[in-house]
């Protein structure tokens, strides 16, 4: 008689109770993917083959499987959690060795790194301090937050509608302390090499229908040089349909240098959209290209994985791009413990992209991807790996009932 059928039986029961036992303990582990036990029958070998009436001498365990597939994704209050909806992998290092996760719980070190709970470090494109990304080897993503440095004005744009009704004045009466020797203005605020604002203010003055002079102050001074009567910085011409005004000169500009130690200022003004027409004097659009200083107040992460940061100028730059990869064969990969997996000859190598490329999925900030395991199926395969387990011991059980016959037979 063999009792190892029974054996066997009850080996595979508790080696699926073990499984069960590891997905259902790791339900509320972010990233987590549960596994699956698979097993095989066993038959002994026979010099002369197998039979119509071979008898199977039990079962094994043949693969733990991990299913990958999707957790739910839950939003959460911290900016730097990151959830993959879809496939791929955080590329992660520690020390150079690369390590592969789905768990997006990240923080910043002291150094500003990404990291996770494990201290290993989020890997991607690092940007140039412009915001250039560097797309050639993924490396480890490290936040910048040193001020962002000052850009100076060169450029004004202005869209306004001088009011045609307006009576002309004479052009060499024109002073910019004096609101009657003017119809309107403008003002805007600039900014030198240093960061430092400087307000540009541009004068209106019609001195012929259809014919306005352009007159510009720096800082309350007028450019190019405060000369009696003021030098006009362009001429606007409307035509009859009081649009396209023909300007002189084609492009009109400015220049002055700042008391505060800046670089000189150059900057061209731009008004070629306006217009003229029987209507009230308006400023419809007035913009420059320039900015002061910045500090880092946020930055978050987009769908194809671009860090973007915001400054507290109002600007922002790019900070990075993080990268995913992916496998041929996921179930091939070593699970090593730690919401982490490793790259394996089973598995392939590596295929690394950005988010929402390829086979790789897409990524939402401020959120987590919930561990896939199923508590109430688990429940219920937890029972019929129970019930398996008792009925293969109720066979040894027999086994040995027999047996004992069989031994009492005088």
């Amino acid at each position: 008689m063999s009792f190892q059928q029974g054996l066997s039986g009850l080996n595979a029961a508790s080696k699926q109770l073990e499984v069960i036992g590891n997905n259902v303990s790791n339900a509320n582990t972010v990233g987590f993917k549960q596994s699956r036990a698979e097993f095989a029958d066993v038959f002994a070998n026979s010099l002369t083959g197998g039979g119509a009436t071979q008898i199977g001498i039990g079962t094994n365990l043949s693969n733990v499987a991990q299913q990958f597939t999707q957790g739910n994704v839950t939003s959460t209050s911290n900016p730097l959690d990151i959830a993959i909806n879809g496939g791929g992998f955080f590329r992660m290092s520690n020390n150079g060795a690369i390590t592969y996760s789905r768990n997006g719980q990240f923080q910043l070190d002291k150094f500003g790194y990404i990291v996770d709970a494990s201290n290993k470090r989020l890997t991607g494109y690092t940007a140039s301090p412009t915001g250039v990304l560097n797309t050639g080897a993924p490396s480890e993503l490290n936040i910048n937050t040193a001020d962002l440095q000052p850009s100076a004005t060169t450029s004004v744009t202005g869209l306004v509608n001088l009011d045609s009704r307006n009576t002309a004045l004479s052009a060499a009466a024109f002073d910019p302390t004096d609101p009657t020797t003017y119809h309107n203005s403008t003002a805007v605020t600039t900014f030198d090499s240093l960061g430092n604002s400087h307000t540009i203010q541009n004068y209106f003055v019609k001195t012929a229908p259809g014919d306005w002079n352009v007159y510009t102050t720096a800082d309350g001074v007028s450019v190019p040089a405060p000369t009696v009567p003021l030098t006009r910085t362009a001429r606007l011409l409307f035509s009859g349909t009081g649009i396209t005004p023909t300007i002189t000169p084609a492009i009109p500009s400015i220049a002055f240098t700042p008391t505060t130690g800046a670089n000189a200022v150059s900057m061209t003004l731009d008004y070629s959209g306006s217009t003229q027409f029987g209507s009230n004097f308006s400023v419809n659009s007035l913009t420059q290209d320039g900015f002061t200083s910045g500090r880092l107040a946020s930055f978050n992460t987009g769908a194809d994985g671009t860090i973007i940061g915001r400054y507290s100028n109002g600007q922002s730059k790019t900070l990075g791009q993080l990268v995913l990869a992916n496998f041929t064969n996921p179930n091939g990969l070593q699970s090593l413990g730690g919401n982490a997996w490793s790259e394996s000859a089973t598995s392939g190598a590596a295929l690394v992209g950005t988010p929402n490329t390829g086979s790789l999925g897409v990524l939402q900030a401020s959120a987590q991807e919930d561990s896939n395991v199923d508590l109430t199926a688990e429940l219920v395969n937890m029972i019929t790996a129970q019930r398996i387990y008792q009925a293969n011991a109720q066979t040894i059980k027999t086994q040995d009932q027999v047996l004992q016959t069989l031994v009492n037979l005088r």
